[in-house]
């Protein structure tokens, strides 16, 4: 999500000095939370941040939890006019998912760390982000949920856990289930990080392994083959695990592979999707890459078709990130979408 030119298009609406008021990380303590497993995270604190200003009646919230493996500081290029939530007419608050390193996280507790931190599902993330916004900002309905890859799962779980507390919902590349091709990729990374601390390996060396296999499956074979030549692989491998290891730890990166594993919107419903469909009150607009080697578009298109949403589907061989390989025309229906 390549969009810094954001900030000077921003400029023009508010100082210098509003954008690092609105836009720096906060954090609010929702004290000791109570997981859906019956296990507790101490003291859980989540990471949030603001940008534009929220009217009087409260009606124009949007609320945008991260992606797998981002930080609310990643999200700030979907901020801003002419980009996926314009600020200059919504309350935007992004949402940093637990398990991200920012909000708490094995990387960050200091009485659970590392292994011992307790496993958490999308819908705890949620039910987190829940209480955050009621209990800590006093926010008790929003005009729109939306999120890409990790995100659009946890919007698929707000629309089914919190059905009359958004207008509009808008899952990109997300999934309300995951199929067994992703089970099988998120399997294979989550044995390459078990395994590399079971070996005691250095976290440096767990991430490289992770990375291969993280980056091979993040866009299309014809993708990489026609951006990446032979002779420039070595550099682009060495540039992506330096990415890794300065970005992400194993700990965390595991906890939330974990979350995105146990995703299912409708375990709470029986386990019929049809159910939790029924529970959604929200307008939706489904977003999903028909090339996606990452999270299989069938889930999402099979419950748009049950809530009879709309659906932009994404056409062209970027995989998982056509999102940004499509952001201008992403961006123009997601506008569209809102201001209807």
């Amino acid at each position: 999500m390549k969009r810094i030119q954001f900030l000077l298009l921003f400029f023009t609406f508010v100082t210098a000095s509003q954008i690092f008021a609105q836009s720096k990380q906060q954090y609010g303590n929702i004290g000791n939370f109570k997981l859906e497993n019956g296990q507790t995270i101490q003291n859980c604190r989540i990471g949030y941040r603001t940008y534009g200003q929220l009217n009087k009646s409260q009606s124009n919230v949007i609320i945008i939890p991260t992606w797998f493996g981002g930080t609310t500081n990643g999200l700030a290029g979907l901020v801003g006019p002419g980009n996926l939530a314009d600020s200059t007419k919504y309350y935007v608050i992004t949402l940093d998912a637990l398990g991200d390193g920012v909000s708490s996280s094995p990387s960050t507790s200091k009485n659970q760390p590392g292994s011992i931190f307790p496993e958490f599902t999308i819908r705890d993330m949620v039910k987190s982000q829940h209480i955050l916004l009621t209990q800590n900002l006093h926010i008790h309905h929003v005009y729109a949920v939306m999120g890409i890859s990790m995100g659009g799962m946890q919007t698929f779980q707000w629309i089914t856990a919190y059905p009359g507390f958004m207008d509009k919902g808008i899952p990109i590349v997300g999934s309300p289930r995951l199929t067994s091709y992703d089970l099988l990729l998120w399997t294979a990374e989550l044995r390459a990080i078990n395994e590399g601390i079971e070996s005691q390996a250095s976290e440096e060396s767990i991430m490289k392994t992770v990375d291969a296999i993280h980056t091979m499956n993040l866009y299309t074979p014809s993708y990489r083959r026609d951006h990446t030549s032979r002779t420039d692989f070595k550099k682009f491998m060495n540039n992506s695990d330096k990415y890794f290891n300065k970005t992400f730890n194993p700990f965390d990166w595991a906890s939330q592979l974990r979350a995105m594993m146990a995703q299912n919107v409708a375990k709470p419903f029986g386990g019929s999707m049809k159910k939790a469909a029924q529970s959604v009150k929200a307008q939706v607009l489904i977003i999903p890459s028909k090339q996606d080697h990452m999270v299989n578009p069938g889930p999402a298109i099979h419950f748009a078709n049950l809530i009879h949403a709309r659906v932009l589907e994404l056409k062209n061989n970027c995989g998982h990130i056509a999102t940004s390989c499509a952001s201008a025309k992403m961006d123009k229906k997601v506008n569209q979408f809102l201001e209807n």
